[in-house]
């Protein structure tokens, strides 16, 4: 992931062998992670059951909160792609019981529609 990118709160995907290393413990017996996303240090994770927005706090970054969203608590989502001056694709998540959605930004060498098939997957069930 390129620094500015991160800097800006962009997310850029994450290798899901590197992913599966730092997050296997979060998952269930027959949990598998689909995709990953990292910022400079959260992290989003896609599984096949739910997904678990992973947020570093403090300036170590040593306390951590997991949360745990599984899909059928989604009740819509919207994808923003880049454009030619907003080069960020945008994710709002809207999540039952919540006012505002989850919102996240992507870096241009994201692909969105992968992001968005992955939703659709899952959240159409």
């Amino acid at each position: 992931m390129g620094l500015f990118n991160g800097m800006m709160g962009n997310a850029s995907s994450t290798d899901l062998g590197a992913a599966t290393k730092e997050f296997g413990r979060l998952l269930a017996p027959g949990e598998e992670i689909q995709a990953a996303y990292q910022l400079v240090r959260d992290s989003f994770v896609f599984t096949n059951t739910r997904l678990i927005l992973v947020d570093k706090q403090g300036m170590t970054g040593r306390k951590i909160e997991y949360h745990s969203v599984p899909y059928r608590a989604i009740t819509h989502f919207a994808v923003e792609t880049a454009g030619t001056f907003d080069l960020d694709a945008e994710l709002k998540i809207w999540i039952s019981g919540a006012p505002e959605p989850i919102a996240k930004q992507f870096g241009k060498g994201v692909d969105v529609y992968e992001v968005q098939a992955l939703l659709s997957a899952y959240v159409a069930r």
